[in-house]
């Protein structure tokens, strides 16, 4: 059923409705000023009725008590708190705030009406904004919908019809009453709107939910991607709602290729999927149209595949639908090395695919060049491209040691200090446990190496250390942390360090991508009564999986979050 839209002059939009005169406006608001006021005593009975009787009052105290207040005050300095509470406007806006907290839809409507028909407040933006959000909220009870909607589509007619432009937050609410009556193309309207007139509202996700699910559940689906296109270019991210809506549309109006595309955008965006989630991909997978499609090109160049996946940092290749005939799904787990359980595959350890890398590389080069343009120290800052190069000739490590966080680690006593042992140990242990045996690089500042020189007890392995390119002495002025993030992106080798990289220099990177890579990448560790040990990587990513052999497994939000009791599921086809 569709909505019937405010009365405007056609040349308006619904943010800037503001007619040059009155008698430009529909019949329906000729008669209404553009700020309505209402008698005190009319608002104060409208709110006493309306209140069940309330012993509070508008004016909180009578004649009487005013003037005796009056009368002990000196007229230089007035009670503000009093001259406060005679605001008509302010004590509205109070009362509809506590109507939205009491969830009282008829009190807030009474004291609406109250308001329009007389003369003595001039209802502004937050009132209309309260009043909105408050029938907004409402959409969802049977028995009080229809007034809902129906009072607050007046209620926005007589905002806009009184030159007062909405905000984001009025929008919204109008477009959740438009989308509960089924009427997309309002919603979709109002928030094109906002986007036209600019200014300080900004739509949010919020905005254009009501919307997209809008259309995605009356399975107008090229309308539905219209309005995700309109978000992307917006610079608005979906979430999980919204994805699996669009997934849901395009698999009940039989679009595979959509289908997996919002596939892989839960991948992008979501970690685990929920329940409700999980339930839409399993019916797509059961349905007569995915067991139908089959590309056989794709799944006899097995190279193609595995260059895609690797290219991509593991767990998908995007190339599309791989395989024919019916699917199998099944939900099970998996076990702590990452074998699949129902299947017997192995899950990837998603990295970080080459054009984010690359990007985060150039992006870690530019942030220590800028540090260096910063700089003003007395002994000249050598360039961050010696180390590039000197990287580029001697660059073959799986791992990088952040040499001050390891040395320094509980060394918070009395008698502590650089700890040149431990150091030590997390090198020999990385040596072991390298299949090539093949040495860490330490990164280390200068000021620390030379001072672990002049001990005659530290020289001998230190030197060693140089000699065989183990350890690199960052020079004077600069922040090891450059170093040691540096070679580890470069080299997509493992970092060793419990530095939570929190600091502002980090904020700096793209924080979805630097979460990826840090799960991928760093190593942290623990000395327990001298004995150290590594905490690795996990063996396995908990996201969507999509195997060159054209198998999915899908990982499925648990309540205790336990990686040992969650639910996958596993797709596969019987053609595998």
């Amino acid at each position: 059923m569709k909505l019937k839209k405010p009365s405007l002059p056609s040349s308006s939009s619904l943010l800037c409705a503001v007619p040059p005169c009155l008698s430009q406006i529909r019949i329906p608001y000729r008669l209404i000023p553009r700020r309505v006021r209402v008698s005190s005593s009319t608002f104060a009975n409208a709110k006493l009725i309306t209140l069940r009787n309330s012993s509070v009052n508008l004016y909180m105290a009578g004649t009487d008590h005013r003037r005796s207040r009056h009368h002990d005050e000196s007229p230089s300095k007035p009670n503000k708190k009093q001259k406060g509470s005679r605001n008509p406007e302010k004590s509205l806006l109070i009362n509809l705030h506590s109507c939205s907290k009491r969830k009282d839809l008829s009190a807030a409507l009474a004291l609406y009406d109250a308001a329009i028909t007389s003369s003595d407040i001039r209802l502004n933006q937050q009132h209309f904004q309260s009043l909105l959000y408050l029938c907004s909220a409402f959409i969802s009870d049977p028995s009080l919908q229809t007034l809902a909607i129906d009072r607050g589509f007046q209620i926005f007619d007589r905002m806009v019809s009184s030159g007062i432009s909405p905000n984001e937050s009025s929008v919204t609410a109008v477009a959740r009453l438009a989308a509960a009556k089924g009427d997309g193309d309002y919603a979709f309207k109002l928030v094109k709107d906002i986007v036209v007139v600019g200014g300080v509202s900004v739509p949010r996700l919020r905005t254009y939910a009501p919307a997209l699910l809008c259309f995605c559940e009356s399975l107008e689906a090229e309308k539905g991607y219209e309005v995700e296109e309109h978000m992307d270019a917006s610079g608005i991210m979906l979430e999980e709602a919204e994805i699996s809506a669009l997934l849901k549309v395009s698999a009940a109006t039989g679009r595979e290729n959509k289908v997996y595309r919002y596939l892989h955008k839960l991948r992008e965006c979501i970690g685990c999927v929920s329940e409700e989630t999980s339930k839409t991909i399993e019916e797509w997978f059961y349905g007569v149209k995915a067991s139908e499609i089959s590309d056989k090109t794709i799944g006899c160049d097995i190279e193609l595949l595995r260059a895609a996946v690797s290219k991509n940092g593991g767990g998908w290749h995007g190339l599309g639908w791989v395989g024919e005939g019916k699917w199998i799904v099944k939900k099970g787990n998996v076990s702590p090395a990452g074998k699949c359980l129902s299947c017997g595959e192995h899950l990837a350890c998603v990295d970080t695919n080459e054009v984010e890398t690359e990007n985060f590389v150039n992006s870690l080069v530019a942030l220590a060049m800028e540090r260096k343009a910063k700089m003003n120290s007395c002994e000249p800052m050598a360039d961050f491209s010696e180390f590039q190069e000197w990287l580029e000739k001697h660059g073959d490590y799986e791992a990088i040691l952040d040499g001050a966080n390891i040395g320094l680690y509980q060394q918070n006593f009395a008698d502590g200090g650089f700890s040149l042992p431990q150091l030590e140990a997390v090198v020999k242990e990385l040596y072991n446990k390298s299949g090539n045996k093949k040495q860490p690089l330490v990164l280390l500042h200068k000021k620390r190496v030379n001072a672990l020189l002049g001990n005659p007890n530290h020289r001998n392995l230190v030197e060693e250390w140089i000699d065989n390119n183990v350890l690199y002495a960052t020079p004077p002025g600069s922040n090891d942390d450059w170093y040691w993030l540096y070679a580890a992106a470069k080299l997509k080798c493992l970092l060793v360090t419990n530095d939570e990289m929190r600091d502002h220099i980090f904020e700096l990177l793209s924080n979805s991508f630097f979460e990826k890579w840090k799960e991928r990448h760093q190593v942290r560790f623990t000395f327990v009564k001298g004995c150290l040990k590594l905490e690795m990587p996990p063996p396995f990513s908990v996201v969507i999986q999509e195997s060159e052999k054209g198998s999915w497994h899908i990982p499925i939000k648990s309540q205790d979050n336990e990686e040992s009791s969650r639910s996958w599921m596993c797709i596969t086809r019987q053609s595998l």
